[in-house]
């Protein structure tokens, strides 16, 4: 025993004490500066044209975001006392900012999570990974590759929320299958992120893909009389699309390089699964039957139902038939990432109705030379990175009224400034509040905050980039002119 306790000798710090004590406590340090620093901001006056709440609100999104880039709190806690900070600071009425919980957004989550917890429960996820692999699983880079245009495609026909509620626990399948480790696989983070940006890039490609596009569409008809088509939409948007498609897998591979030569242990553990489980029972034929009918429902009937209710509707039924418990969904449900968007979307409700995200917008207008491509340049940039921390409805709702303005200032087609808004407010990669795809993605335990963010960034100057060449380039074959 001695012996070995001498093959290990303790490791002395010779460093001075004051030192040591600095290395220590270096994270409640930070936590404490930016305490400071959000103490002396909020105590400021608001600049003008900025309301008292609408600056306060602003200084605390600011300190949100360090939260969540620094890692200093688990995004979850962040969000909550984000949430807390509202009425102690006189922003919003408590009633009104504890009610944002009911939000739609956090109930689909919730629905999704059910669903995704029953087909991972009765197996039926399992059966469909198993599928993947024998078919499309050759490599870890076509399976990722797979993963990622599946998801693109099936959202150019339904919601990019409810391509990704699906993909979440097959994929969640082969990870398990692969023996990756959370925290640690690079194979891992690149298969969930195959999934969000995936459905991002999909999502843009037509009216089907989620609320802005016919919530523009609308706001330009009432405001114009003008109107999109199905077809030219779509042949507006395919043409970011597609070059993200061809441009976003190999930078995905290029942040997140897989860690594994092979899948071919992976295939023979599910194929020795497969003949162990043998035909599909009760359970995992009414657990599809459910999935198809959401998913077709989501198709058909998303924009009068509501994603929500029906995700919430198709948990029930499994409830009913006894398919799922509540015991076996609470070891499923990523209760922390519900807490967390409940939490953003109340910062982003206060963002908005304080006037602070629209008064960042004209501010950010103002500063550029009022000529009809700088203004296009710059809602699409203002459009994008806003969609990061307010909804997408809620981007094109505040845009909307401005561009529509600017339109009849400087004689800009309707058209184009429609789609300088839409598009871009779709393109939310870079914070799990953007866009449920990234939030479920978030929820598998591979990616850190920082993994998402890091990479996010990067694609999302590459979309602005093709957006704009779009603009100048394709679109006037189109007869959309600048």
């Amino acid at each position: 025993m001695n012996d070995h306790l001498l093959d290990k000798p303790l490791k002395i710090d010779n460093r001075p004490m004051w030192l040591i004590v600095l290395d220590r406590t270096a994270r409640y340090q930070v936590m404490a500066g930016l305490a400071v620093v959000t103490a002396i901001l909020l105590r400021l006056s608001p600049p003008d044209g900025l309301s008292a709440d609408g600056y306060r609100s602003l200084v605390l999104f600011g300190a949100t975001i360090v939260l969540w880039i620094s890692g200093l709190l688990p995004i979850a806690v962040t969000a909550l006392l984000s949430m807390v900070m509202l009425p102690l600071l006189g922003i919003m009425d408590a009633r009104k900012t504890y009610a944002m919980f009911g939000n739609e957004a956090v109930f689909f989550i919730l629905g999704a999570f059910i669903l995704a917890a029953a087909m991972t429960g009765t197996g039926l996820s399992a059966r469909l990974a198993r599928t993947m692999l024998a078919r499309f699983g050759r490599t870890p880079v076509r399976l990722a590759a797979t993963v990622f245009l599946l998801s693109a495609l099936l959202s150019f026909v339904m919601s990019e929320h409810a391509v990704a509620a699906m993909m979440f626990p097959v994929v969640a399948e082969i990870a398990t299958a692969l023996k990756l480790e959370k925290g640690k696989s690079t194979y891992g983070k690149l298969l969930f992120m195959a999934i969000a940006w995936g459905c991002i890039i999909g999502g843009i490609a037509t009216f089907l893909g989620g609320a802005r596009a016919p919530l523009a569409a609308g706001l330009l008809r009432e405001a114009t009389g003008l109107h999109f088509s199905f077809p030219e939409w779509t042949a507006a948007a395919c043409m970011i699309v597609i070059p993200l498609l061809v441009i976003g897998y190999p930078l995905l591979l290029k942040f997140f390089p897989p860690d594994l030569r092979e899948v071919e242990e992976g295939r023979k553990f599910l194929n020795r699964k497969r003949l162990d489980t043998g035909k599909m029972g009760y359970d995992e034929m009414l657990t599809a039957a459910v999935m198809v009918g959401t998913v077709a429902c989501w198709l058909f009937l998303g924009e009068k139902a509501g994603l929500a209710a029906i995700a919430i509707l198709g948990a029930a039924v499994l409830f009913t038939f006894r398919v799922v418990s509540w015991q076996k969904i609470e070891e499923y449900v990523n209760w922390g990432i519900i807490l967390m968007y409940g939490g953003t979307i109340a910062l982003a409700t206060a963002l908005e109705k304080t006037g602070a995200a629209i008064w960042v917008v004209r501010k950010g207008l103002g500063v550029f030379p009022q000529s009809p491509l700088a203004v296009i340049a710059v809602i699409s940039l203002v459009a994008i990175v806003l969609t990061e921390c307010i909804s997408h409805a809620a981007v094109v709702a505040i845009l909307m009224p401005v561009g529509m303005g600017m339109c009849k200032t400087l004689g800009l087609d309707p058209k184009v400034m429609t789609l300088s808004i839409a598009l871009p407010a779709g393109l939310a990669y870079c914070l799990p509040m953007g866009t449920p795809a990234t939030a479920i993605a978030y929820a598998s335990g591979f990616l850190k905050s920082r993994d998402i963010i890091v990479s996010g960034v990067v694609i999302m100057a590459i979309s602005w980039g093709l957006f704009l060449l779009s603009v100048l380039f394709v679109w006037p074959l189109l007869g959309l002119k600048v």
